[in-house]
């Protein structure tokens, strides 16, 4: 096996911004194939300070010019969705491997055309979850059919956000126009982990609410308005037979926090159960069955990082597995690691399960 090490650079790793200290830096402190090479966001001086913050050897404070840098292998892009579509396609130009969190496209359009510019190329979609020791270890249990025959599955999930109120840093997650609304982030978080034990969904009954359609904006006073829904019913049919019944709630206390997924069959149950405020994509999550079973892995990387504590705490974990996913890739030269043609299906899911909240209708033939 080759020794190695594909140099990483990193595009929105500003060290005020929690999420990329939380998850992506320790991540990729985990990896024996990966290195953090460089760090890039839109000031020198945020872009210093991450460098010298997150140990990266290099900084720019124009993303372009780290990614037409040759030195530079693979490329991540964690900034506010909008801007996905030029730095992603012009990662994808310059031939470089591109890790994406989700949603990809700020719209189903956008999404499409950068799948279709990716093929051939090393991608990663940031939907974690799916990634998770304890999914990986469900789905093996359930592929394995000692559940028996499938009979039924029910998931509950909550988030912290979109609830009555919102910081004014995080408002733009409340318009439509963002592409980062409650359907496109949580729900299409839920909807991976669903297909990623019980197999693609191939039908969906839904319905939506908009329960806060005036956010208070905590820090100004000021009142917004939130243009997408903030409540999920669902319920949907998969390949494996079982069909599913979703309730996804936002704004809910952090310490009231739950994510609950029971799939229950002829010959036994299993449950993934978690209680990160901000959901089962960003904290570990616990397998109980009345079946034996091999314990899940242990994860790769802890969550111990900049800005890892508190709220964040843990964050790193599935980050880490799609890492240590893609590491091994580009080890290997396979394309093993869920990319941009698993974050369109994602997208053109939501967008199924929103159009059947829209006009009633079921929505079928979804493979």
């Amino acid at each position: 096996m080759s020794d190695k090490k594909f140099r990483v650079g990193l595009i929105g790793a500003d060290t005020q911004a929690s999420w990329a200290g939380a998850s992506h830096i320790p991540g990729l402190r985990a990896q024996p194939s990966l290195v953090l090479a460089a760090v890039a966001t839109r000031r020198e001086e945020s872009a210093k300070a991450a460098a010298e913050a997150f140990g990266a050897e290099r900084w720019f404070f124009d993303p372009y010019a780290m990614i037409n840098d040759a030195s530079i292998d693979v490329i991540t892009v964690a900034v506010k969705v909008p801007a996905h579509r030029a730095l992603v396609m012009a990662a994808l130009s310059a031939g470089k491997a591109v890790y994406s969190e989700a949603p990809l496209g700020a719209t189903l359009a956008e999404t499409e055309e950068m799948a279709r510019a990716a093929e051939g190329l090393h991608t990663v979609i940031g939907l974690q979850g799916r990634h998770n020791p304890a999914v990986r270890r469900a789905a093996e249990l359930v592929a394995s059919g000692k559940l028996g025959r499938l009979m039924s599955a029910r998931l509950g999930a909550t988030t912290f956000g979109y609830g009555p109120q919102s910081p004014s840093t995080y408002d733009y997650f409340n318009k439509l126009a963002s592409g980062a609304s409650f359907m496109t982030i949580t729900v299409g978080h839920v909807l991976d982990i669903i297909e990623a034990v019980l197999g693609p969904i191939t039908e969906v009954d839904a319905r939506t609410e908009l329960l806060w359609p005036d956010i208070e904006i905590v820090d100004t006073g000021e009142t917004s308005a939130r243009e997408i829904p903030d409540h999920l019913d669902l319920i949907a049919k998969t390949t494996s037979g079982a069909p599913v019944s979703v309730q996804v709630l936002a704004g809910v206390a952090p310490e009231q926090a739950g994510f609950v997924f029971e799939i229950r069959g002829s010959a036994g149950w299993l449950r993934l159960s978690g209680n990160h405020p901000a959901g089962a994509q960003v904290g570990d999550l616990a397998l109980t069955s009345s079946l034996s079973f091999a314990a899940p892995d242990a994860p790769i990387a802890t969550g111990t990082g900049p800005t890892a504590a508190g709220f964040w705490n843990g964050a790193a974990i599935n980050v880490g597995e799609v890492y240590a996913s893609l590491g091994r890739d580009l080890v290997a030269g396979t394309h093993a690691t869920p990319g941009f043609v698993q974050a369109l299906h994602n997208s053109r899911l939501v967008a199924a399960v929103e159009r059947a909240a829209r006009t009633g209708e079921r929505q079928r033939n979804l493979t």
